[in-house]
């Protein structure tokens, strides 16, 4: 199959992912601001951010599927005029619960970042997989790190508002683009029992498939150590020695940009067939990365050092998974997607909510030693898990999917 992802189309589909996911981040370095006008309580704040991570997990759920029964192209561009939707409710909003259903709206129609990544899966073929999901997933790592930038810097010469609108802007924009720019990645037979049954094909794929089931449970703990670094360093920074301000804290997101670059090379290394001993030797540096992070009360450096190897790593066994898990099923790679995400949210969330608790308990080196123990976790069931055989690793060639073809 010849090659239709060229660099112009990989760049577009890397760019949507970073729009999307900065809808949900975006709202954190203005959250102070955007609380004060909607007229939000310090308690309630966390409410701007939760909802958009509950809409994300329910997008999970019930949205990336349907790239299994429709054109995913045309998926993407919708979600996207969804998401934009979402992001001009936030920005237009007067009070607190329309800019909370705006997030949620904005966050539940950001999988668009899912249904990218199976499309990407979708039209490559099995030689070329990897590296185009790798160059596609980049874009995720840095519209997190562009979200906390750009929108600090918007707010403060636009007020916190205009974050949102640019965003809604470059949804409706990216939604032309992707409806111009890439080829369709159907037609496909309507799948027995329809949309409900792709759904329900979620649960089995865990219950019953060893593979997704296992990088399930990987990404579960490697999110888990990922969200216990970046929803707790802030508290050690912002405490003594360093005092930092949320400016300064805000640059160590940068040392983020190492995930990019991950991504990229797993993703050529998966194609050559080494998902497997990758997945190995970046849950070793994940968990290596946090004697380095421990050390923040002494060393900017070191952290700095601990940052960029987590982020290499959490992307280089991201990146490996997905590579594995659509190779092995390509025509359901929105299933699949879909059903080793939830894992991926429910694992940043617990790791969100354990650091907080840990650090108020016991300090920071008590947070790294969790971090740590999350990401050991996730090595022991790489272990424990069967090595990827040969037709995983090549699988059947996943173009466009053709009646005949089914």
């Amino acid at each position: 199959m010849s090659t239709i992802l060229g660099g112009g189309r990989r760049i577009l589909l890397a760019v949507v992912c970073a729009v999307a996911v900065a809808n949900i981040y975006a709202v954190q370095p203005v959250l102070d601001a955007a609380g004060s006008d909607l007229g939000l309580t310090s308690g309630g704040l966390g409410w701007l951010v939760a909802i958009g991570q509950a809409g994300y997990l329910a997008g999970l759920v019930t949205l990336v599927p349907l790239g299994d029964v429709l054109d995913r192209r045309r998926l993407i561009a919708g979600h996207l005029v969804l998401t934009a939707a979402g992001s001009a409710l936030v920005a237009a909003s007067a009070t607190a619960p329309l800019a909370l259903a705006g997030l949620g709206v904005a966050g539940m129609f950001a999988v668009v970042v899912q249904t990218t990544v199976a499309y990407t899966a979708a039209v490559s073929p099995p030689h070329e997989r990897g590296g185009n999901i790798g160059a596609v997933t980049s874009g995720v790592v840095v519209g997190i790190l562009g979200a906390r930038v750009v929108a600090g810097v918007l707010a403060e010469a636009a007020g916190w508002r205009s974050v949102y609108a640019a965003l809604a802007a470059a949804s409706v924009i990216l939604a032309g683009l992707v409806l111009q720019a890439l080829p369709p990645d159907g037609p496909r037979e309507r799948a027995p029992g329809g949309y409900r049954q792709v759904i329900a094909s979620m649960g089995r794929l865990v219950a019953t498939d060893r593979m997704v089931r296992g990088r399930a449970a990987i990404a579960f703990f490697v999110f888990a150590s990922f969200g216990t670094l970046w929803s707790g360093l802030a508290l050690p920074l912002g405490a003594g020695p360093w005092h930092l301000t949320p400016a300064q804290i805000g640059l160590f997101a940068f040392a983020g940009l190492a995930g990019a670059l991950g991504a990229a090379r797993a993703g050529r290394w998966a194609d050559r067939g080494h998902a497997g001993p990758v997945t190995g030797w970046a849950l070793v540096a994940l968990i290596v990365s946090w004697a380095f992070t421990a050390c923040t009360g002494h060393s900017l450096w070191l952290l700095g050092v601990g940052v960029i190897l987590l982020d290499l790593a959490v992307q280089a066994v991201h990146v490996s998974s997905q590579h594995l898990i659509t190779t092995a099923r390509p025509r359901q790679a929105g299933s699949v997607i879909g059903a080793y995400m939830v894992f991926y949210s429910l694992g940043s969330a617990l790791g969100a909510v354990s650091t907080t608790w840990t650090y108020a308990s016991a300090g920071w080196p008590a947070a790294c030693l969790l971090g740590a123990g999350y990401a050991t976790a996730a090595l022991a069931i790489h272990a424990l898990s069967p090595r990827p055989r040969p037709a995983d690793v090549t699988g059947p060639v996943a173009g466009p999917v053709s009646r005949r073809g089914r």
